[in-house]
């Protein structure tokens, strides 16, 4: 029989499983995502005896070693006094004519859809060390920001 028609196991043909990918960059958290990452160490931790099926106990302990290293690593930063845009700021800005707000905080916190962006993000980014009035350029564009608030 030729060798193309031979099965050696049904594994070799699944899409392999990495780690999950730790973000570039110091792990600054605020105090809300401190406590969301201790959350899920103690969320697998919990949920490790309770598994039976094989890929589900290989899933949650890999994801209990990403949430472990993610504690381990994690640097609070308290937020700023307001006077400038930093990490923990909640901010109120102006682009293209709609006004928004961010709450500029960790990788594992974020969540843009309710408002929450990491550090990281470009956006985030452009607007550190902003005050109240500065028009700040973004996108390849020349003064597409106006910060209206910090908190």
């Amino acid at each position: 029989m030729s060798v193309a028609f031979r099965r050696e196991s049904d594994e070799e043909h699944l899409e392999p499983k990495f780690a999950r990918p730790i973000p570039p960059g110091p792990n600054l958290v605020t105090a809300r995502g401190l406590a969301l990452i201790e959350s899920k160490v103690v969320e697998f931790e919990l949920l490790l005896p309770n598994l039976s099926d094989e890929g589900e106990l290989t899933a949650a302990k890999r994801d209990l070693k990403y949430w472990r290293t993610r504690h381990a690593t994690a640097q609070i930063v308290e937020p700023g006094d307001g006077t400038s845009v930093a990490f923990g700021s909640t901010v109120g800005f102006r682009m293209n004519g709609q006004d928004r707000s961010i709450t500029i905080v960790g990788d594992d916190e974020a969540e843009p859809a309710a408002g929450l962006l990491s550090f990281s993000a470009p956006l985030s980014r452009a607007m550190i060390d902003a005050e109240v009035g500065d028009m700040i350029d973004f996108a390849n564009k020349a003064e597409a920001i106006e910060i209206l608030s910090i908190r």
